[in-house]
């Protein structure tokens, strides 16, 4: 999704972020999830995980790759329930926010509004092998012997910075074991599986999970969001200006230069890439779940984002409730959904988890050097003075 362009700036932001005087501090720090530093967005409470596993038999494997001083890549893989994907479809769809990436098997999803394979998250010039080994996985099930159609899933973006893209190291074997090991619970967050290598605001991007529940009187639903972060803009913290306190920011150089002034880094446009998982167990028809994965995009926006030409920006929402599952034989489907009247709630609940799982995926990565470069972890130490100045502090204890 990163197209040559972001890779270029993100070359020339690495270069410069060794050289930064604050860089020991960013290695050292203990990296913090967002509420740590008083970072709670929205009004609904979270899960109790925080994090996409909290919706009822949603499962997260997760596998970092690092080779040499090549390879800093990986697979993450989102499974919607704990059986046969393909037996029991899951209502699903995807919105685009903007289309510089590749997306295997959304169409289809859109198509029919449904999922048959687990999701898988990489690295851009890994999304077909990583689609043919999960293909091989699926087919490999004592039910699936007489399959000869499989939409496999798979998202990705591109961290050809700290990676050796070319390589296309990606192997079967990860994506199995990333399936394989998939589990409830805690996520790990930031330079982890598929954010292994990639970049946010200039800074080291990665996983992030966050979620929601309502409460009963709106139907006490959940909704879990995972992101793999890679994109570019003007780092916003609930409202506090990070990116330019830090001096880090889209269009930096151009700015400076219409001020008169000779500084700044690589003229960002505020290019790469986002891939953002919903999941709820609230019973959503498709229509509804893609309506649901267009608010993604407001999330998006809080953190500073404004979705650059060369980003690609994709949003796949899926509903894991036992009502709206599809037998995938079924003649007729007899479900039970949710109305039109009843979604506020749930598209709420989904702006907030967005924004809070985009900010533990830049707060929890950590420093990573490879393929030649180095990208800091955002320094927290300098975030937690932004926001102490601008009214958001930590929890007391």
């Amino acid at each position: 999704m990163s197209k040559e362009r972001g890779g270029i700036f993100r070359h020339l932001v690495a270069l410069s972020l060794v050289a930064c005087s604050f860089s020991a501090t960013a290695k050292d720090e203990t990296r913090v999830r967002a509420r740590d530093l008083g970072v709670a967005p929205g009004i609904f409470a979270p899960g109790t995980h925080n994090a996409i596993t909290d919706v009822p038999g949603v499962r997260v494997g997760q596998v970092t790759l690092k080779e040499g001083d090549t390879v800093r890549t990986g697979v993450t893989a989102i499974l919607p329930h704990a059986g046969n994907v393909y037996r029991s479809r899951v209502p699903a769809a995807v919105h685009v926010g903007n289309g510089f990436g590749k997306f295997v098997g959304s169409t289809q999803v859109n198509e029919l509004g449904e999922l048959e394979t687990p999701i898988l998250l990489t690295c851009t010039l890994c999304v077909w092998k990583a689609a043919d080994a999960m293909a091989d996985w699926m087919l490999a099930k004592p039910d699936m012997q007489q399959v000869r159609s499989l939409n496999v899933v798979v998202g990705e973006t591109n961290d050809g910075g700290l990676n050796d893209i070319r390589a296309r190291p990606v192997t079967a074997d990860a994506v199995r074991r990333a399936l394989d090991t998939s589990t409830g619970g805690a996520v790990q967050e930031g330079s982890v599986g598929a954010g292994t290598g990639t970049v946010a605001f200039g800074w080291k991007g990665g996983i992030g999970t966050s979620s929601r529940t309502l409460p009963a009187s709106l139907g006490g639903w959940t909704v879990g969001v995972l992101v793999q972060s890679n994109f570019g803009g003007v780092l916003q913290v609930s409202g506090a200006p990070v990116g330019r306190e830090l001096d880090r920011y889209a269009f930096q150089k151009a700015v400076a230069m219409q001020a008169g002034a000779q500084r700044g880094s690589a003229d960002d446009r505020g290019d790469g890439s986002i891939i953002i998982v919903i999941a709820t167990d609230a019973p959503l028809s498709d229509r509804n779940l893609r309506r649901v994965a267009s608010r993604a995009m407001m999330g998006l926006g809080r953190t500073g984002s404004s979705a650059s030409n060369g980003s690609g920006d994709y949003i796949l929402a899926f509903s894991t409730a036992d009502s709206v599952r599809r037998a995938f034989d079924a003649p007729r489907l007899e479900t039970s959904e949710l109305a039109n009247e009843q979604m506020s709630a749930v598209f709420q609940a989904s702006v907030e988890a967005v924004e809070e799982a985009i900010y533990n995926s830049i707060f929890m990565a950590t420093t990573v050097s490879g393929n030649g470069e180095t990208v800091e972890a955002i320094p927290l130490d300098r975030v937690r003075r932004i926001l102490k100045q601008h009214g958001i502090a930590p929890p007391t204890e």
